[in-house]
């Protein structure tokens, strides 16, 4: 008899494993053809200050900087913005995860720098978590890659919480290293951060509405500029007044 309950009690609990795991990661809507609203994340904020290294200045500053940049092309792409934070304050992630699948038919773009003991690693990479995300992935490394002497730093799947969680497609941008000389310096630049801001919103707008579909922000410049080897920073200040 204490056998047959046992089974009983393990049949009834290998039945209700499926729906644990559908409740805790709900499925992901692929969205990537159909969104109206784009959730921009900038990395980090307030006492969480991500990387920050000699040569690059603190990478909560720098994500905010690129967001506000990024945020502005896409409206002026005509695409509805919701940014996770549009000052330097902390967000945790569970919150930042809330933002994110609280909008209907959207995606979501982290923004982020990198950071590594290893002061010659440089370049671009980006994350995803579901196959919906993929394309959307693939399609930001590419636009990054088109800025001359970029480093492929490769598409990855990852398991960060604002991708796992997220029940919209998701990415993670990694900008570069700011642990890198010339990418920590190039990231001081505001024509630079501006360079970045807009090969993303290209992405997210063909991703959206097809190739050519992007007009370009009219701040870039015909190059980007080179590494400043000094260590003093351009001033971060937002472009989309929300501070």
């Amino acid at each position: 008899m204490s056998r047959s309950v046992n089974r009983i009690v393990t049949i009834g609990l290998v039945a209700l494993l499926p729906a644990c795991a559908s409740t805790r990661h709900a499925a992901v809507k692929d969205t990537t053809k159909t969104f109206k609203t784009v959730v921009v994340d900038a990395g980090h904020g307030g006492k969480d200050s991500g990387a920050y290294r000699r040569y690059g200045p603190p990478e909560k500053l720098v994500t905010l900087d690129v967001a506000e940049r990024l945020n502005r092309n896409l409206r002026e792409s005509e695409l509805k913005t919701v940014m996770t934070r549009s000052s330097d304050v902390f967000i945790p992630l569970d919150e930042r995860v809330n933002i994110e699948n609280a909008q209907k038919n959207a995606v979501f773009v982290s923004i982020h720098f990198n950071d590594s003991r290893r002061r010659g690693i440089r370049g671009f990479e980006t994350y995803y978590h579901s196959s919906a995300s993929f394309d959307l992935a693939n399609r930001i490394q590419e636009k990054l890659m088109s800025i001359p002497h970029s480093a492929n730093g490769g598409v990855h799947t990852a398991n960060f919480r604002v991708l796992r969680n997220a029940t919209c497609p998701a990415v993670l941008v990694e900008c570069g290293y700011l642990s890198n000389r010339n990418e920590g310096n190039l990231a001081r630049d505001s024509e630079y951060r501006e360079l970045l801001a807009d090969r993303i919103a290209e992405a997210i707008v063909e991703q959206r509405y097809g190739a050519g579909a992007y007009h370009g922000s009219t701040q870039v410049a015909a190059q980007p500029p080179q590494p400043n080897t000094s260590t003093g920073s351009t001033e971060l200040a937002p472009v989309g007044g929300h501070r």
